[in-house]
């Protein structure tokens, strides 16, 4: 491989402009981010933009009461948990890490150290036809192959003993059939559901999560996305995956592992049980945060959401600055 011969490149950069409110406008909150350059990893083909250009989030809230709050526009899903770097932590998760929907998202904290989500999401990103998801990118179709529409989410966590929480997420929705040439063709007869069960840990430096997740995604009636000839192996397909993180924090420093399995029940696909492991090292140092990762894995997951075989390692090293 080139990277081998040349010992790899400095690329992607990128400036990014964050917007939050400061506490001053009573009940009201909101929160924006806009990314611009190659390092967005935005998809230039599939975003609303078209561009290295992307508003990654966009949503105004309000408190409904003290403990509960709604928020609309850009915000993120609530199923399960993000890793500590969405890449390379977000490995085998693809399609259920750091998803970034546009809709309606409600939250609460009840007694008994209950927090519950339940959100509305009626498309993925801006557009008509966007697919970008921006961190979670390319695991949810292009602009000429299909997208998630119409998906309800519920989310709850219970933190049953200090440091313990427990959790369940779930979502359903549709799937637009983009790769009709004609706009009134676009039907949206797949249908898409997941369930995450969750557990997270943190006490003193220590830190630990585990989720598994079962998806599935049925393609049947996208006549158009089915005869393009894209993935997937069969119009139904089902797969299983866990991944677990470890992590420890001594002063400016945290260490960190990320690692997961999939396996796939989808009819055609005969690839084996897939596994990523990806230890990493975050150093604040002041203004920012610098990222010394590892990855090694052995598959990946599909746009389609299946998985496919295939050996992948890398070493990055990626620091940002705020002011």
């Amino acid at each position: 491989m080139l990277d081998n011969e040349t010992g790899g490149n400095f690329a992607d950069p990128s400036l990014i402009i964050y917007a939050d409110d400061d506490g001053s406008y009573g009940p009201w909150h909101f929160s924006a981010e806009t990314r611009f350059g190659t390092g967005s990893f935005t998809n230039t083909a599939s975003n609303n933009s078209g561009d290295n250009i992307v508003v990654h989030k966009a949503w105004i809230g309000y408190d409904v009461t003290d403990n509960s709050s709604l928020k609309i526009g850009k915000s993120q899903v609530p199923f399960g948990w993000k890793t500590v770097n969405f890449w390379p932590g977000d490995g085998l998760q693809g399609g259920y890490g750091d998803q970034m929907d546009v809709g309606l998202k409600y939250s609460a904290d009840a007694e008994g150290g209950i927090h519950y989500d339940v959100a509305y999401y009626h498309q993925d990103d801006w557009g008509e036809d966007s697919t970008d998801t921006v961190d979670d990118n390319n695991h949810w179709g292009s602009s000429d192959t299909y997208r998630k529409i119409k998906t309800g989410v519920v989310n709850l966590d219970w933190n049953f003993m200090e440091g313990h929480t427990v959790g369940v997420s779930a979502q359903y929705g549709r799937m637009q059939d983009l790769a009709a040439p004609d706009a009134a063709d676009r039907n949206d007869e797949g249908t898409h559901q997941a369930y995450d069960l969750h557990y997270m840990f943190e006490k003193d430096n220590w830190s630990a999560k585990y989720r598994f997740i079962h998806a599935e995604r049925d393609f049947g009636g996208m006549d158009a996305f089915l005869a393009s000839g894209s993935e997937p192996a069969d119009e139904e397909v089902e797969t299983q995956r866990h991944v677990a993180e470890l992590g420890y924090n001594h002063e400016n420093w945290f260490y960190y592992i990320d690692a997961g399995i999939a396996s796939t029940d989808t009819t055609g696909n005969d690839a084996d049980d897939v596994t990523y492991f990806a230890p990493g090292v975050r150093y604040q140092y002041g203004p920012g945060w610098i990222y010394f990762e590892y990855l090694q894995s052995d598959g990946d997951i599909a746009a389609s959401g299946d998985i496919s075989e295939g050996d992948f390692d890398a070493l990055y090293v990626a620091f940002d600055f705020y002011f």
